[in-house]
């Protein structure tokens, strides 16, 4: 039996296992595609947009611009490497420093630290700029801008809702029930109240009790996605005047960066970031090796979920899942861990629709599969009591689950089984072939 080795990025460092080639179906990895220098690609989409004029022309001398910025979570956009452009471009369009703020656009998660804050905008930028934490449950710290058609009541930070322009920053990828991430997620929920955020949100579950999870908002759909729509108008309602977002390849490296129309630029990108991870793979697996790709998509449980999804597409019904993540911001958000304290998935729904907030939907999301799925989860020696409670059997290696995994094969009496493995699960849309 041959056997070859396989790396799996695991927090700041890796993990590998050995595993037998003649079973390995598919290494589902994104398409190759070259990085680009990044000021470079980044006056670029500046200086000839998509759907707007450049940004120099958009803003003027006396205008309080205010830059929306995504937080430490998303900081595998590298906007650390392209802030700082989008400032000197302001200042080229006549808009001085002391006229730009920044707000991290945090949604419900915790502030960040002055060392976060350089890791998410570059330390020029930190010493130059003003900088905001957004704060959805600071109700002095919001104001209500509309209503939106399916009545969410929109309250947003003042510091964008007051501002003269808005710019929004960010990187995109797929995301678990909005389609995709970036663009109108800036505004809701980046910067918007603690209630927005829920009233939004509540729709990705199914309309009638006990089906579950809504079908129309997953991960790439955005026709006919009541939780998508809803961010837009939002957005719509605050009327950014620019965006300028990254796109990463499967090295994790800037490979495109998208400017211009909010909404336009946005688009342009999710269908660039599409043709990019949409990946063909021969055939669903007994055994999906899922990594969420490491630090930081694996700082926390919660963040690394967006792993899981990829890798049901690739397994079969009642398989195995290994999934990898390090998960060293292991209480991050804190209402995270503690929606794990239910029996069964009826009660756990009941429990989410009488108070639904983004973490439970997720632990929701994952209990489910738990109970579909065999999971092991490789995560730091220290998570692994605590996750116990989430469905998944918790392993300190990746070489422990795979042993595991073995065991339960054969106890299956399964000789031939297949293997699909997914380095950067969290990268990549996996499409069966036809």
């Amino acid at each position: 039996m041959a056997l070859k080795e396989f790396q799996f990025g695991f927090g700041m460092g890796t993990q590998s296992v050995m595993l037998p080639e003649e079973h390995i179906s598919d290494v589902i990895e994104g398409n190759p595609t070259p990085a680009v220098d990044v000021e470079a690609a980044t006056l670029e989409c500046m200086r000839h947009p998509i759907g707007s004029a450049p940004l120099v022309e958009v803003v003027h001398p006396g205008d309080k611009v205010c830059i929306v910025c995504a937080d430490v979570t998303r900081i595998w956009n590298h906007s650390d490497q392209f802030v700082i452009h989008i400032v000197n471009e302001l200042n080229r369009g006549g808009v001085p420093d002391e006229d730009i703020s920044i707000v991290f656009a945090q949604g419900t998660h915790r502030a960040q630290t002055h060392e976060e804050d350089i890791r998410v905008v570059g330390e020029e930028v930190a010493r130059r700029i003003r900088l905001y934490q957004h704060d959805s449950r600071n109700k002095e710290g919001l104001t209500l801008v509309g209503t939106t058609k399916i009545g969410t009541p929109v309250w947003i930070d003042k510091h964008v809702a007051e501002a003269d322009k808005v710019i929004l920053v960010n990187g995109i990828t797929t995301h678990l029930f909005a389609g995709y991430g970036g663009g109108r997620k800036l505004i809701l929920p980046g910067v918007a109240g603690w209630d927005t955020i829920q009233t939004n949100h509540c729709h990705a579950l199914a309309d009638r009790f006990g089906e579950g999870i809504n079908p129309k908002t997953r991960s790439t759909k955005l026709e006919d996605n009541p939780v998508s729509d809803d961010m837009q108008e939002a957005c719509d309602m605050i009327g950014p005047c620019f965006l300028v977002h990254s796109i990463v390849n499967s090295a994790g490296a800037i490979c495109r960066m998208v400017g211009g129309d909010p909404y336009e630029a946005w688009l342009a990108g999710t269908k660039v970031v599409y043709d990019i991870q949409k990946v063909p793979f021969k055939q669903k697996a007994d055994v999906t090796f899922a990594c969420a790709g490491g630090y930081p998509k694996d700082v926390s449980l919660y963040q690394g979920c967006k792993c899981y999804d990829p890798a049901e597409v690739a397994t079969k019904d009642g398989g195995i899942i290994i999934a990898i993540m390090e998960a060293s911001d292991i209480m991050e958000p804190p209402e995270y861990m503690g929606s794990f304290r239910f029996d069964t998935e009826e009660a756990m729904e009941k429990a989410l629709r009488e108070q639904f907030t983004i973490p439970f939907f997720v632990a929701f999301n994952l209990f489910c599969m738990a109970h579909k799925y065999t999971i092991y989860l490789v995560t730091k020696k220290e998570n692994i009591e605590m996750t116990k409670k989430t469905g998944q059997i918790p392993v300190a290696t990746v070489e422990e689950a795979w042993e595991l995994a073995q065991k339960q094969l054969a106890a299956e009496g399964k000789t031939d089984y297949t293997i699909n493995i997914m380095p950067h699960c969290a990268s990549i849309v996996p499409t069966l072939a036809e």
